[in-house]
């Protein structure tokens, strides 16, 4: 299983599967938490053609693609050198429970060795991926609450993961 899992780079050329992905996922994973009308809002707001350009080339996010018997089934993006921010993390519901998730970050810490901690935002109501991370290493570190724009707020933790060192 694990060792089927793959992370493939992805580039602008990619952006209408990452849309795709996103789109699935989020419809199935975050109505129940945030309802449909904010889930549309943020996927218009986050994974537009022009908001994805601008992540993968101004912001220089990094974005990898997880297949497993060459099938995407997700995608995570990442940003920074020795305190990484994982921006998004997501897996096809369809195939989660399977050990992929764990595969994912294990080989993320291979990619980049020089990290010395990885964070990330989740929502305070997103129990499974909250859990998911507790079983990764990750730790609450604070709670946010970020405006992001028409009356609509993410109201999260902000969780890290800190490499332990030899």
């Amino acid at each position: 299983m694990n060792d089927q899992t793959k992370l493939i780079r992805a580039g602008v050329d990619d952006i209408s599967e990452i849309y795709r992905l996103a789109e699935k996922i989020w419809n199935v994973h975050y109505v129940p938490i945030i309802g449909q009308v904010q889930v549309n809002y943020m996927l218009e707001r986050m994974y537009s053609s022009e908001s994805l350009t601008e992540q993968l080339v101004t912001k220089n996010h990094l974005f990898y693609f997880i297949q497993v018997l060459d099938q995407n089934i997700g995608f995570i993006s990442l940003s920074g050198q020795e305190n990484m921010f994982i921006h998004k993390f997501y897996i096809d519901q369809d195939v989660q429970s399977r050990g992929y998730g764990a595969e994912v970050f294990r080989q993320i810490l291979a990619i980049f060795p020089t990290a010395n901690s990885f964070e990330l935002t989740v929502n305070r109501k997103n129990f499974k991926s909250i859990n998911f991370y507790f079983k990764l290493g990750f730790k609450i570190d604070h709670v946010d609450d970020f405006d992001i724009g028409d009356g609509y707020w993410m109201n999260d933790f902000i969780m890290k993961y800190y490499r332990i060192k030899d």
